[in-house]
């Protein structure tokens, strides 16, 4: 099955906040140091700089609208809900990365700058929500804000406000994957679920090892390695891109009980 244009094209992020005129956006980015540029003959899109990044910021289109939609069962959420006019009040942004150097598809520098920028504007529009389209998840501006600050002094990537953990049946059983870590590290996770094992320990036990790829890059072999708690192993089998399907790394869990 195809994917929506909107998951194939560049990372982008949309901000839900208050209403602001063209003009007025800006002006605030300029008083920002932002840089901004017109791109065309109305106030918006507006090209941005921070460092060696450029990103556009505009109006979000219907489609965009539509990729975010919450009620969308393939959206997911951080624990927030959506006022029911976030749609039509005029105030959700689309801010895409765009024109920096290095590729987005990992752990660079660009695209922390990008989510430097991204707390930037979350301020400046007094976003209450933001969406994050790599793992087409909504989360609180303000929570996604202090993560990314806390990820500016510790180093380490706040996994749960950038990679969303999807359950899903098949014939194969029930399965608990990622989506959005390609994002930084070029590779999806996805794992049967134990017997008895509920969804907080597969997202417990999954974000560890999202945690380390966003660190230490891609699974480059098939390996098995000990596990969160004493008795567990966990083996680690990387398996190539596949048509729709981004490359993803099968993790099997395996304990001592």
């Amino acid at each position: 099955m195809a994917q929506p244009a909107a998951a194939t094209r560049t990372p982008f992020a949309l901000l839900a906040g208050p209403a602001m005129a063209g003009d007025a956006v800006a002006a605030l980015m300029r008083r920002m140091g932002l840089q901004p540029e017109v791109c065309g003959a109305d106030a918006l899109p507006l090209r941005l700089a921070l460092g060696p990044l450029t990103a556009t910021l505009d109006r979000a289109a219907a489609a965009l609208l539509d990729f975010a939609d919450p009620a969308d069962r393939a959206t997911s959420s951080l624990g927030i809900g959506l006022l029911g006019d976030w749609r039509t009040k005029g105030g959700c942004w689309v801010v895409e990365l765009g024109g920096a150097d290095g590729a987005a598809d990992a752990p660079s520098p660009p695209l922390v700058d990008y989510l430097k920028l991204l707390v930037l504007l979350i301020d400046a529009f007094d976003a209450a929500q933001i969406f994050w389209s790599p793992a087409r998840l909504w989360t609180g501006a303000p929570q996604f804000r202090g993560a990314i600050a806390e990820m500016q002094a510790s180093g380490m990537p706040p996994v749960l406000h950038l990679v969303a953990f999807r359950r899903r049946d098949d014939a194969g059983g029930e399965r608990v994957g990622t989506r959005g870590l390609a994002a930084f590290a070029g590779q999806e996770l996805e794992a049967p679920v134990p017997p008895g094992w509920d969804m907080a320990a597969m997202v417990k036990r999954l974000a560890r090892l999202a945690l380390d790829m966003m660190l230490n890059g891609a699974v480059a072999r098939a390996q098995q390695a000990p596990g969160l708690e004493r008795g567990e192993t966990v083996a680690l089998t990387p398996q190539p891109a596949s048509g729709a399907r981004p490359a993803t790394v099968l993790v099997e869990f395996s304990a001592d009980r």
